[in-house]
């Protein structure tokens, strides 16, 4: 599924990741911790090909048995459109458009008609209890279903890998329980392998492998 060899990233003098070797299991739920700085979003945002990787000669980063390092941008974004979706702490909703609009919008890119779009976007949100909310906006939606809604915008074209960075940083208890059992009953229902990068450490344990990095480099 994921296949990361001598990953290296630094901004300028600084030196993030220092040479990280991961593989990633197709289905697995892996968490990632480590104290902040340790350079666990950079991995997860190379890992998911949103950020690049220092060019090195020994470099490799396999997704899908497809060398992602070496796809153009154009490729790459398509790419990345058809196999990976993306949760963030910030559930990055569009204000003006609905539920159902913001959950389409991957599934337009991918040029994907828009009744097969609205009836894929609808069973998701179904699924995860927001069938009420779809007209809803995002200030007219709580944390949680902000969320949600992040969450079927993550899996409507189907990925088969989703990262997710700080996904319940920003919702009460509750809330955060219930999107960290969804993660399981979604691998166990689509088959999607999940990288959740986390400082919650229930959410960390919960997961198959829990990766622990420090100083640029997994540990664990």
């Amino acid at each position: 599924m994921i296949e990361a060899k001598n990953i290296h990233k630094t901004f300028g003098a600084l030196e993030v990741l220092k040479g990280v070797n991961v593989t990633i299991n197709k289905g697995e739920v892996i968490s990632i911790v480590g104290a902040s700085g340790a350079g666990k979003t950079t991995l997860l945002q190379i890992l998911g090909t949103l950020d690049k990787p220092d060019k090195l000669a020994d470099l490799q980063l396999l997704i899908n048995n497809a060398e992602v390092s070496k796809l153009k941008d154009k490729e790459l974004a398509k790419f990345r459109n058809e196999h990976i979706g993306f949760i963030f702490q910030f559930h990055q909703l569009l204000p003006e458009f609905t539920a159902l609009e913001n959950v389409c919008i991957p599934a337009f890119i991918k040029k994907t008609p828009k009744p097969e779009a609205e009836k894929r976007a609808k069973e998701l949100l179904d699924f995860l209890g927001l069938a009420h909310r779809i007209n809803h906006k995002p200030n007219e939606l709580s944390g949680g279903e902000q969320q949600r809604v992040a969450v079927a915008r993550a899996l409507i074209n189907n990925p088969s890998i989703v990262f997710a960075d700080e996904p319940s940083g920003n919702l009460d208890s509750e809330s955060a329980d219930k999107l960290h059992n969804l993660f399981f009953e979604l691998r166990d229902k689509f088959g999607q392998t999940f990288v959740i990068v986390t400082h919650n450490e229930e959410l960390a344990d919960m997961a198959d492998r829990k990766l622990t990095m420090v100083d640029g480099n997994i540990v664990v």
